[in-house]
């Protein structure tokens, strides 16, 4: 049993990670609805590209060939990176942009592997989907777009802990779940922001989670860089960047890689002077076959020059828990049972946070208003905003 003294700052801090949050966790949850299910409206939007079908039997272009079709169409720029979607290996995307760093100027060239005939230049960058996932990741602010975002969800896990310590005081004298139908709108809506403030707690404290370790992934990525690919990186130090005329035939870089890893499958290849390569080498990441191994990845190190293996180090344990959240994050294991399961929990989430708004605001304009009845008539007060919000709320005089 919690102390006066202790109800009052679990309440506080319950109440201030709460509404501090909640604005932005709904915007989370509203741009992450259509996010479960992109590939699904990319196919109704008719954005998805798909290769011709053809026997299965039917022989794969050369990996160089490919890229060199790609490059034809924009010969000023450099082939950043070139991937398989998860599903269809039959269609390379190749992203070229202006230098190997890093950017947001990027055009994708969508390439059959069979034919090595251009199928598309999808536009990644544009559109309602593109909107969409900025606002969802870093709220077209880059880096302290996404730390501030991942602040926010430490708010969140903040208000969810402490609105499970309030619950149960909260509801000492109320069955589980009960909504109070014949009191207040107010009242109702109170215990129905309880009632699915608990029933989606641990799918919000997975999601909100996930979606902090998510917003940490270009530090993660660039301490792993400096911590172990540094170490193997010493023989090359000082050399330059390998141009493009000096590197080897990329279709054998990709055998020996494959070869490096059986029984997996590329996922994408990052070329040298990349984000998530070094300046020698065409790093190959390679996933699993299995529907969680699928989202783990091995990077294996090609050198440039000679398509020798350099390394293919395990990742450390922080970025494996990074690739195991992102998936996690949209439901995108199960298939579409998930998906679904994902979509109508972030529903209720929603339906949470935008009832202790309403719930914080209606307390607001009762606090203002003198023909307000007393507070302690309705409610002796309210933690406003995420998740299972009133804990910390005073038990109401009708429960008394």
């Amino acid at each position: 049993m919690l102390s006066p003294t202790a109800l009052r700052r679990w309440s506080w801090t319950h109440k201030w990670s709460s509404l501090v949050c909640t604005v932005f966790m709904l915007l989370l949850c509203i741009t992450g609805l259509p996010l479960i299910f992109h590939h699904e409206i990319g196919h109704l939007l008719g954005t998805e590209v798909e290769a011709p079908a053809m026997p299965a039997n039917t022989p794969r272009a050369s990996l160089d060939k490919v890229l060199a079709t790609a490059h034809a169409l924009h010969p000023d720029r450099v082939v950043q990176f070139a991937s398989h979607a998860e599903d269809d290996n039959n269609v390379w995307f190749v992203t070229l942009t202006p230098t190997p760093a890093p950017t947001d100027d990027f055009k994708s060239v969508a390439v059959d592997a069979r034919t090595a005939q251009v199928l598309a230049q999808p536009r990644f960058d544009e559109g309602f989907m593109h909107v969409m996932f900025r606002l969802h990741v870093d709220l077209f602010a880059g880096l302290p777009g996404k730390l501030f975002l991942g602040f926010m969800g430490l708010l969140l896990l903040v208000a969810i802990v402490t609105g499970v310590v309030l619950y149960a005081p909260f509801m000492r004298k109320l069955a589980f779940g009960e909504v109070r139908r014949d009191r207040s709108t107010r009242v109702k809506w109170l215990d129905l922001h309880n009632l699915l403030g608990i029933v989606t707690l641990v799918w919000a404290f997975v999601v909100g989670g996930t979606g902090m370790i998510n917003t940490w992934a270009d530090l993660l990525i660039k301490y792993w860089q400096y911590d172990q690919l540094s170490v193997l990186l010493k023989p090359y130090e000082g050399q330059p960047t390998v141009p493009a005329a000096e590197r080897g035939p990329l279709q054998q870089a990709l055998e020996v890689a494959q070869a490096q890893a059986p029984g997996t499958k590329l996922s994408f290849i990052a070329f040298p002077g990349t984000a998530f390569s070094s300046p020698h080498h065409n790093t190959f990441f390679m996933r699993g076959n299995e529907p969680l191994t699928s989202k783990l990845l091995k990077p294996v190190l090609v050198d440039a020059r000679t398509a020798q293996v350099t390394a293919s180090p395990a990742l450390p344990w922080y970025l494996t828990a990074l690739l195991v959240s992102q998936p996690l994050h949209f439901g995108d294991y199960g298939g579409m049972p998930m998906k679904i399961l994902w979509a109508l929990l972030d529903i209720a989430t929603i339906v949470v946070l935008g009832s202790g708004l309403y719930l914080w605001l209606r307390k607001g304009v009762q606090a203002a208003s003198p023909a307000t009845p007393a507070a302690g008539s309705t409610t002796g007060g309210f933690a406003g905003g995420a998740l299972p919000a009133s804990g910390a709320a005073r038990t109401t005089e009708g429960a008394a």
